[in-house]
C-alpha cells in the first residue's frame, strides 16, 4: 500500500455507497438549518446577485465582503444596471477588494447577458461557463445556489471536508485527486436532488461547515455533523489532509512611490488597459533593486526614463507594505518636485486634489498612500 510523507497509509477511494451518502447528507442539512450564518446573499434566490457574491467571496473573506456586496447591490441592483455602468465606477465599487480582474469579468459577462440573453441571466451550466471569469464552481454554485440544480461545488471549503471524510491523500491540485473530488461533489449533490433533498442547502452545508468546522488548521471535530464517517479524525489525519504540497516560497519586491504635490495637487496616472490593474490610478511608481530605493540618483533617472518627469532629490516620508499571491511588497513612499513646468507631459499624468483622489478607484497600496496624505491636518502641510 503506498503511504504518504508521514508513513501513513493512503487509502485508495472507495465508492460512497448510496446509504453513507445519504447519512452524510442529512447530517450536513440538518446541522447546516442549526447553523448557517445569516448572510445577505442568502436571502435572495435572485442569480445575479449570488453570482456577485460567489466572485466578491474568491480569495476574500466573508467579514470584508459583506459591506462591499451591500454597496455594490445598492448602487447596481440590476444586470442591466452593472452592463451600463462606466468602469470607473465598477473599479471604484470593487476598491480594496483587490484581484480586480474580477470586477472587470463581472461586467464584460454582465454586457454578455444583456446582449444575448435579452438581460435574462442564464440557467444552464454549459451558457455560464460561456461567460468570462465564471469557471466550474462558479457555475456550479450558480445554479445549485439560485435553481437548485444538482451541480456540484469544489471550493477550499469543500476540498478540505471531502479529502478528510474519505481519507484522500493525494494532492487536490494534480488532476487524478481533482477528478475524485470532482467526483465525490457530484455524487453527493446528485443523491440529495433523487431524494429530493435541497441541493442548494447541501452545497453551502459543505462551504459552511468548512468556513466554521473544519477549518485548515484547528478543525472544531467533536461538534461536526459528519465526525463519525471522518476518516481523518478517526485515523488521527486531520493535521495532513488535504496534502496541498510544499508552501511556494514567497518572493520579496521593492518599489518606490513618487508624491509630487503643485498647489494642493497630486500627481497620477490611471493605469492603461491590458497592463496590471487596469483602470486603475496611482502616484508614480516603479519596482528596483532593494540596494537602489535610497539612490535619488536612481529614482531620478527612472523618473525621467520611464515617467518623462524631472524631479528634485526624493526625500523619504514613509513605507508601505502590501501581499500579493506568493509576493511581498515593499514600498518607499518619496516626496519630490518637478523641476520645470516642461517637464511634464500632461498624458496620462492628472493633477488631482484629495477631494478627487478620493472619488476615484486607486489599488489598494496607493488607497493607503492617499489614507496617509488625508491623515494629515492640513493637506498642503502634511509634510
Amino acid at each position: 500500500m503506498k503511504c504518504d510523507r508521514h508513513n501513513t497509509p493512503v487509502r485508495r477511494q472507495q465508492k460512497i455507497s448510496p446509504a453513507l451518502s445519504r447519512q452524510i447528507i442529512r447530517h450536513l442539512l440538518t446541522w447546516f438549518s442549526k447553523n448557517a450564518r445569516d448572510l445577505p446573499w442568502r436571502r435572495t434566490r435572485d442569480p445575479y446577485a449570488i453570482w456577485v457574491s460567489e466572485i466578491m467571496l474568491q480569495q476574500t473573506q466573508v467579514a470584508t465582503v459583506i459591506p462591499y456586496w451591500i454597496r455594490w447591490m445598492t448602487a447596481l441592483p440590476t444586470l442591466a444596471n452593472l452592463a451600463d455602468a462606466p468602469q470607473d465606477r465598477v473599479l471604484k465599487l470593487w476598491e480594496g477588494l483587490g484581484y480586480y480582474n474580477r470586477a472587470r469579468n463581472l461586467q464584460g459577462a454582465a454586457k454578455m447577458i444583456v446582449n444575448e440573453y435579452n438581460a435574462r441571466f442564464p440557467e444552464s451550466f454549459a451558457a455560464l461557463l460561456e461567460l468570462p471569469g465564471i469557471g466550474r464552481y462558479t457555475a456550479g454554485a450558480i445554479c445549485s445556489i439560485a435553481y437548485d440544480q444538482p451541480t456540484p461545488v469544489l471550493d477550499g471549503n469543500v476540498v478540505r471536508i471531502l479529502t478528510r471524510i474519505f481519507g484522500i491523500g493525494g494532492n487536490p491540485k494534480e488532476k487524478v485527486t481533482n477528478t475524485q473530488l470532482w467526483s465525490l461533489a457530484e455524487g453527493l449533490v446528485q443523491t440529495a436532488a433523487r431524494i429530493r433533498l435541497s441541493c442548494s442547502h447541501l452545497n453551502q452545508s459543505l462551504m459552511e461547515l468548512g468556513a466554521l468546522i473544519c477549518t485548515p488548521h484547528h478543525p472544531s471535530c467533536d461538534v461536526c455533523p459528519v465526525r463519525r464517517h471522518c476518516v481523518a479524525k478517526r485515523d488521527d489525519r486531520t493535521g495532513e489532509l488535504p496534502n496541498l504540497g510544499p508552501r511556494i516560497k514567497s518572493t520579496a519586491r521593492n518599489f518606490f512611490a513618487l508624491i509630487i504635490e503643485r498647489d494642493g495637487q497630486f500627481l497620477v496616472r490611471q493605469r492603461e488597459a491590458g497592463a496590471v490593474n487596469a483602470g486603475l490610478w496611482e502616484f508614480p511608481n516603479a519596482e528596483l533593486p532593494r540596494a537602489t530605493l535610497t539612490n535619488s540618483r536612481s529614482i531620478r533617472a527612472v523618473a525621467k526614463s520611464q515617467f518623462h518627469i524631472a524631479i528634485t532629490k526624493p526625500n523619504p516620508l514613509f513605507q508601505i507594505r502590501r501581499s500579493v499571491t506568493r509576493y511581498h511588497d515593499t514600498i518607499e513612499v518619496l516626496r519630490a518636485s518637478i523641476t520645470s513646468k516642461n517637464a511634464l507631459r500632461e498624458k496620462p499624468w492628472r493633477w488631482l486634489n484629495l477631494d478627487e483622489l478620493n472619488a476615484i478607484a486607486l489599488s489598494g497600496a496607493h488607497r493607503k498612500i492617499l489614507k496617509r496624505l488625508k491623515d494629515g491636518a492640513n493637506a498642503a502641510h502634511c509634510f
